[in-house]
């Protein structure tokens, strides 16, 4: 176990940060069956990140749009996995995104995961569900 990364089984805590409010929705309506996490949503980055560092111990996934004004996703996830190398991220996005600079950040592993928006419901829940089992193996 890294010391600082486990969270209680009971209740693991979920960011969605989306500078639009309906993604924000659309996805915790989504995830919110699963069972032992709390979902918080957010549209302002800054927000998002200023609860994180408020919660950190509690956090095992942030979900984050690529596009947002003042404060891009790629680098609230990194600020984010700066703060707590426990976390996992996963950065979507509607454009088309920079392979380059994505294969960089995976390997930096600043993000574990990548959806293309549109995103169908049922790979969000999976790939939640994925990346709630590896933080679970690793801790």
């Amino acid at each position: 176990m890294v010391e600082g990364c486990q969270v209680l089984v009971s209740n693991r805590y979920l960011s969605i940060v989306d500078d639009e409010p309906d993604i924000t929705i659309l996805f915790r309506d989504a995830l919110k069956s699963l069972p032992g996490i709390t979902i918080f949503t957010f549209t302002d980055p800054h927000l998002a990140l200023e609860h994180f560092r408020a919660n950190i111990s509690k956090y095992f996934l942030v979900i984050s749009d690529l596009r947002m004004p003042v404060l891009n996703g790629m680098d609230l996830l990194k600020k984010m996995r700066d703060l707590s190398s426990c976390v996992r991220t996963i950065l979507m996005t509607a454009f088309a995104a920079d392979d380059k600079l994505f294969k960089e950040f995976a390997k930096s592993e600043i993000i574990n995961a990548f959806l293309q928006k549109p995103i169908r419901l049922g790979d969000l829940r999976d790939e939640v569900n994925n990346q709630l089992h590896k933080y679970e193996l690793k801790n």
